[in-house]
């Protein structure tokens, strides 16, 4: 059996598809895996990251990330997505998949487009409470709807099409202990530690509030700070700058690319931004997170947060009002017990860490022409058991 996978752009877009791959690969019901192939665009992240899983990939003439401010590409955007179209039929036509799955964005309005006459049946996901364009535009010829937040199958419900909720597909989050994942990035086995992040979008607001608080912080929690390559240099100058007995209490990092679920697994609250595969993860934790929607995101991230914010689980700080004196109450959290160990029931509610296989069961039974399983059942083994 051969499905295809389209999605590309940014990591919001493949990572969440690449936890659906890497489970339709796993099935303990199907003995014989099947034949995956992604179908991606240009620009995007999807040629790196999903070749080196192994999979392989074909792309479409469209750029995966679509140019926002006016430029010669406002121009050819259009036309490379009108001649994207005919591609993906062709391509379709080619690699006759069983099914498709897609996570959105630009890349999957062509392969939807196509999808639609040569009767190929698609699972669309939706991340964020507030669906994208390219989602609301296709909905409608999708033959099931995945989305992370009720809020957005109630947005996508005049599409009149079975709409699941799933959460987030992630990677597998019980794969190190607490105890392993403090040993792996030299921390003490007990006592607070927070994890602060801004993402790859305006992450020198961050670095700026970390530089400021920093004295204040480590005098109260194990701080690691993901910084970025830009903000690298001037977090280990801070660093040294500290008296030499807290020193070790700040880790700044550039990146935490392989290290990054044993950071999650380590800490006590998450202090970033409100992307949808962050919050899975957080949320399948049981993690507290103070939340700093990005504001450039057409209210996506927001509308993420004030989910969970709702429900106990994060409190929100507005961009423009997050700085070191924020940052410094919002470690306050790791040090309050009662209040921590409430957000984390809360969060603990949210977590869907079974998302990905939730996906590739309805993904498989599309492909096997099946009929859909229960809206509870699916639900069930989206919620999993969260560590």
């Amino acid at each position: 059996m051969r499905l295809l996978i389209a999605g590309g752009g940014t990591g919001g877009h493949i990572y969440p598809a690449l936890a659906v791959a890497r489970s339709l690969l796993a099935r303990p019901d199907r003995p014989d895996p099947p034949d995956l192939v992604w179908l991606g665009g240009q620009r995007g992240l999807e040629a790196e990251l999903v070749r080196e899983a192994g999979i392989r990939v074909r792309r479409l003439a469209l750029r995966s990330l679509r140019t926002v401010d006016r430029s010669v590409h406002t121009v050819l955007d259009p036309i490379r997505l009108g001649l994207s179209v005919p591609q993906a039929a062709a391509i379709l036509a080619r690699e006759r998949p069983a099914a498709i799955f897609t996570t959105g964005g630009y890349v999957s309005v062509p392969v939807v487009l196509a999808a639609a006459p040569l009767r190929i049946p698609v699972v669309l996901w939706e991340g964020n409470a507030i669906p994208g364009r390219s989602v609301r535009a296709i909905a409608r010829l999708a033959d099931v709807i995945a989305v992370s937040y009720e809020a957005a199958g109630r947005a996508l419900a005049a599409a009149h099409v079975p709409t699941y909720v799933t959460g987030t597909p992630i990677r597998d989050v019980t794969a190190i202990s607490r105890t392993a994942a403090r040993a792996r990035l030299d921390l003490p086995p007990d006592g607070p530690v927070i994890l602060i992040f801004g993402g790859s979008q305006a992450v020198r607001r961050f670095n700026a509030a970390v530089s400021a608080a920093l004295p204040r912080l480590v005098d109260r929690v194990h701080v690691l700070h993901v910084s970025g390559e830009s903000g690298y240099a001037a977090a280990l100058a801070a660093r040294e700058q500290l008296p030499a007995e807290v020193r070790g209490r700040y880790r700044p990092y550039p990146f935490l690319r392989d290290d990054m679920l044993a950071a999650l697994v380590a800490t006590d609250l998450v202090v970033g931004r409100a992307g949808s595969s962050t919050l899975a993860e957080v949320t399948a934790l049981g993690i507290p997170s103070v939340i700093v929607p990005y504001p450039h995101a057409a209210g996506h991230q927001g509308a993420n947060a004030e989910i969970l914010a709702a429900a106990g689980a994060a409190r929100i700080v507005a961009d423009e009002a997050f700085d070191a004196d924020a940052l410094v109450a919002a470690a306050g959290i790791a040090v309050d017990e009662p209040v921590r160990a409430s957000m984390a029931a809360a969060a603990r509610g949210f977590g869907r860490p079974g998302a990905a296989d939730a996906i590739a069961t309805l993904v498989l039974a599309l492909a096997a022409r099946r009929p859909l399983p229960a809206p509870e059942a699916v639900d069930a083994l989206a919620r999993g058991a969260a560590t």
